[in-house]
């Protein structure tokens, strides 16, 4: 197929367009145009409300191969995909969150039979226990917007950016698609499936690695871990239906808990798994008008485009950074706790992105020297602290939240934009740091300065954002296995990735390692 790049189409373009524009640029009648496959597409609105979308093709072309001054291409729409091998263990992964997803699914197409365990439920259970959270208050501490099946990206934008670009990522996108994900994540500049498309695709993930021979354990909580000579050789799970204990036998354990596992991360450090203090950030989420942000980006509110995002970031003399993170188009603010007396809120859209609100995290660094001890751990001793505090601000599971305007200036805005959730006005300052509240507000005036209305006085922001990242990192090594041979840390909450693409890729490593030590050839 022969390639082209920088097309330039308007807004609302439809594929018969596309077709006569890729005509005119090669040349060529439309009727020899047999097929159009979409590699990029991105939006291009520097001379704004005059915004242009820009499109990369490959196009196959009726008796044409090739054509002077053009590149060929194969675009390349494969998943997974290994020469099978065999085990005498099954290897086990504990978390079924894109890191532990992936691993497992790779080490299924390998032909390895991995047993997953999840203490959460399946994807259709644990919605039920997330909007019966959302309507009551009441949680379940095992199965939330942070455990269960899918990881805590199932309650989210279930963005697709990252900062890496290589083969990974798009064997993980192909993947998704094979899954049932929308066909247009594979060349949108970026890309997310949407909530509610992630639902599906996690349960078709899941029945892939069953029909391979894997299993898929859910309500099932790894409690401990066993070695003989320096190797792992058993795992310890609980079932937390009837409370029985098992011991699996095996020589290889994937460590995907994700960054909110505590429980775990203290079960592991006691055992004797190595950790260290890592950085990560904490503030607030921002909802402000999705038509002030379309607005801004594109100079219009009226054009037939997405909904704007945007990435905002600035240094403060004070030397801490304050910047957006998990935007969210078109979502809703989402009250995200795991235990019961603390309060973490988060993004969430749904494919269509077409809420009236947009939201984003505003975070501020936050270094092991803010930690107030030395201990591995420190880091969520720190989080737990201040997500306490956002809790007793309201005594319920209702988020504390504040506008823009009387958070920098103690006076209440004479509007103030209704929220995507029920929010219990309050001086949020008092479950932030001291260095977090005088950080954002140093920070949103200036971030108001790159992106209009941003900081307006009548947005509102909801505490408390303190699960962008895992505050500790699990030490591996060079063949990715920790102080104890067999046992591999993985993605998010192991401190080796950030977001659902790198915490999938990180899985597919750390499978593609336990293949290797398997007799497997890459």
């Amino acid at each position: 197929m022969i390639k082209l790049d920088n097309l330039t189409l308007k807004p609302g373009f439809t594929k018969a367009d596309v077709i006569t524009l890729v005509a005119k640029t090669l040349k060529v009648d439309k009727s020899k145009i047999e097929n159009v496959v979409y590699l990029k597409q991105s939006v291009d609105a520097r001379r704004k409300p005059d915004v242009k979308i820009i499109l990369s093709v490959a196009v196959l072309v009726k008796g044409v191969t090739q054509i002077k001054g053009y590149e060929n291409v194969e675009p390349d729409f494969s998943g997974l995909t290994y020469n099978k091998i065999k085990s005498k263990l099954s290897p086990v992964v504990v978390g079924f969150g894109p890191a532990g997803m992936f691993a497992a699914l790779g080490l299924a197409i390998m032909g390895l039979k991995p047993i997953v365990v999840e203490q959460g439920k399946c994807v259709s259970e644990r919605e039920a226990e997330v909007y019966k959270f959302w309507q009551t208050g009441v949680l379940n501490p095992n199965c939330n917007v942070q455990f269960g099946e899918g990881g805590a990206g199932t309650f989210s934008d279930g963005k697709l950016n990252t900062n890496l670009n290589n083969a990974y990522c798009k064997k993980v996108i192909n993947q998704f698609v094979l899954c049932g994900a929308p066909k247009e994540i594979a060349y949108i500049n970026k890309p997310h499936i949407g909530t509610d498309n992630l639902k599906v695709v996690v349960k078709n993930i899941r029945n892939k690695i069953i029909d391979l021979g894997g299993q898929v354990l859910f309500n099932t909580q790894f409690v401990d871990y066993k070695t003989q000579n320096g190797n792992l050789s058993a795992v310890i799970v609980k079932n937390l239906l009837d409370n029985k204990t098992t011991e699996i036998k095996t020589d290889n354990v994937v460590l995907a808990v994700g960054h909110s596992a505590r429980q775990t991360f203290n079960t592991l450090f006691n055992s004797g798994l190595e950790f260290k203090q890592k950085p990560f950030a904490m503030g607030v989420r921002i909802e402000q008008s999705q038509a002030d942000v379309n607005v801004s980006q594109y100079g219009s509110n009226n054009l037939p485009l997405p909904n704007a995002d945007y990435k905002l970031a600035v240094h403060l003399p004070n030397g801490r950074s304050v910047f957006t993170f998990c935007m969210c188009p078109g979502g809703v603010v989402v009250n995200s706790s795991s235990e019961p007396n603390a309060i973490v809120t988060n993004g969430m859209s749904y494919f269509a992105r077409d809420g009236k609100n947009a939201n984003s995290a505003v975070l501020v660094n936050v270094l092991p020297s803010d930690f107030e001890s030395n201990h591995p751990l420190a880091g969520l001793k720190f989080q737990q602290k201040y997500e306490e505090l956002a809790f007793s601000l309201t005594g319920k599971q209702i988020c504390p939240a504040q506008s823009v305007g009387e958070f920098l200036t103690g006076k209440k805005p004479t509007k103030v934009l209704t929220t995507s959730l029920p929010v219990e006005f309050c001086e949020i300052k008092k479950c932030l740091p001291s260095f977090v509240a005088e950080s954002l507000m140093l920070g949103l005036p200036e971030l108001n300065k790159k992106l209009k209305n941003f900081a307006a006085p009548q947005n509102v922001l909801v505490a408390l954002e303190s699960r962008s990242s895992s505050p500790v990192t699990m030490v591996r090594n060079e063949t990715m296995q920790a102080n104890v041979n067999g046992i591999y840390p993985c993605g998010e909450g192991a401190g080796y990735a950030g977001g659902i693409i790198s915490s999938a890729v990180d899985g597919i490593k750390v499978a593609e390692a336990i293949y290797k030590k398997c007799g497997g050839m890459l």
